[in-house]
């Protein structure tokens, strides 16, 4: 019989090895080189001798890796540039400034990153090549409200939106109708300069539309639509006055929608996927099988409240043990995707550590049995922990410190719960995103 301990490290080893196929630095070398006077990427061919300038932009937590491979690439072709990432995420760069920002609340240094990256774009001319490396995050990372909003009010607006349930999609779709930049309107101010877009996929699905809220992408939302998400999450009398006067102005035709896809300006942009879930699941997956384990990918697609998708996942378990399909050999079950969590309470935490929290008290008592959620981007919310890794005797463990797992999770305090048992996983920014990788093994 495999070991509790043993089954925590390899539940490690099997996270790691996801996160390590999605390096966002090697991701993009696979898409992007230059032979022969040629910068080719993913097929298609640009000129260099006909290109004046090249800049570098970027905005997301793996965005100053994604911009070091470019360095590597190109070299001092490049003329400059401007990457915004989120704390702790940075790497030095030449001819590229990198700007460390708030996330998933938009501050001033990311309002202040934003407008150095239009500042750059808006100088770009038709002979020139704008590089735009997006990953997880972009969307908090590069902040510019539209007109008459402030970044308070996006700022309110982001809080109010994360507390109440709304998927990431419907999210997004507010986001690019309150912002200079997302949801096309970059490509928009970047035009007539050629872009490339090199997207590492923070999204289930892998749609480029809401990778970062689309800045490169023509965005089929509109402000009716968002109209009907703040009616959905009865937000009306939460968000701030300028906003919802906003979508209803748009609504009404009386300001700017965003760039639709049938826009001509679209046809000088390329958006490239480089890295994506479904990599880090593969390289999850192989290295589960190396170890010994009978190894089924559930899913790359995983959505919804995040204590309910842990009460499936160990429901599954609980249904193979009482077939008793697993007694000759281990078995790893993994699944990627992003939850989402209603805040309920005012504790600590983040998606992956309330999935935990929850599987924990599923598997309570069980033998064998481990359970791991963790953010590939090494954050789960705003904690210092990537998510955590929980087993049968977790609720016990802080049982015996006087502490209720199912108090905890009422409140969303999953952070202060698995602190005190000792489950927490951390690993530091890992600079990459893929979203999120669970991990359940029995032993």
């Amino acid at each position: 019989m495999t070991s509790f301990n043993e089954l925590r490290a390899h539940a490690r080893e099997i996270f790691a090895a996801g996160v390590r196929s999605a390096d966002p630095f090697e991701a993009v070398k696979r898409h992007v080189e230059i032979t022969d006077g040629i910068l080719r990427a993913d097929g298609r061919n640009y000129d260099l001798a006909a290109i004046a300038n090249i800049f570098v932009i970027g905005c997301g937590k793996a965005a100053a890796r994604m911009a070091l491979a470019l360095q590597e690439i190109i070299g001092a072709r490049i003329t400059g540039g401007v990457v915004v990432v989120k704390y702790g995420h940075g790497v030095l760069l030449e001819k590229i400034k990198v700007v460390e920002a708030g996330h998933p609340i938009p501050d001033r240094a990311g309002f202040d990153g934003a407008r150095q990256v239009i500042d750059l774009v808006s100088r770009a001319g038709v002979a020139d090549l704008i590089l735009f490396v997006i990953s997880g995050g972009g969307s908090a990372l590069l902040p510019m409200p539209a007109e008459g909003l402030t970044l308070e009010d996006k700022q309110q607006t982001t809080q109010i939106l994360l507390a109440s349930g709304a998927t990431i999609q419907e999210i997004n779709a507010l986001r690019k109708h309150l912002s200079r930049l997302k949801g096309g309107r970059l490509a928009e101010l970047a035009y007539p300069a050629s872009t490339v877009a090199l997207v590492l996929s923070d999204v289930v699905g892998d749609r480029l539309d809401a990778i970062a809220s689309g800045p490169t992408v023509g965005d089929a939302t509109t402000f009716e639509d968002c109209l009907e998400i703040v009616r959905r999450y009865d937000l009306g009398g939460k968000i701030p006055a300028t906003v919802l006067d906003l979508l209803e102005r748009g609504a009404r035709g009386e300001a700017a929608e965003t760039p639709k896809p049938s826009a001509a300006l679209f046809q000088k942009v390329q958006n490239i996927i480089v890295g994506s879930n479904r990599m880090a699941l593969a390289a999850a997956q192989q290295r589960a099988a190396a170890l010994g384990y009978q190894t089924r990918v559930l899913t790359s697609s995983i959505e919804g409240e995040s204590r309910l998708v842990a009460s499936s996942h160990c429901a599954r378990i609980k249904e193979m043990l009482r077939r008793d399909r697993l007694a000759r050999q281990p078995v790893c079950l993994i699944s990627g995707g992003e939850t989402t969590v209603t805040l309920r309470g005012e504790g600590w935490g983040g998606r992956n550590q309330e999935f935990a929290v929850a599987a924990a008290i599923e598997i309570a008592e069980l033998d064998n049995v481990v359970v791991l959620s963790a953010g590939t981007d090494g954050t789960d919310g705003p904690t210092d922990a990537a998510g955590a890794i929980v087993d049968g005797t977790t609720v016990e463990r802080g049982r015996a410190q006087g502490l209720d797992a199912h108090e905890f999770l009422s409140r969303n305090d999953s952070y202060h719960f698995l602190q005190a048992t000792g489950d927490l996983l951390i690993t530091g920014p890992t600079l990459t995103n893929v979203m999120d990788l669970q991990v359940v093994l029995v032993g």
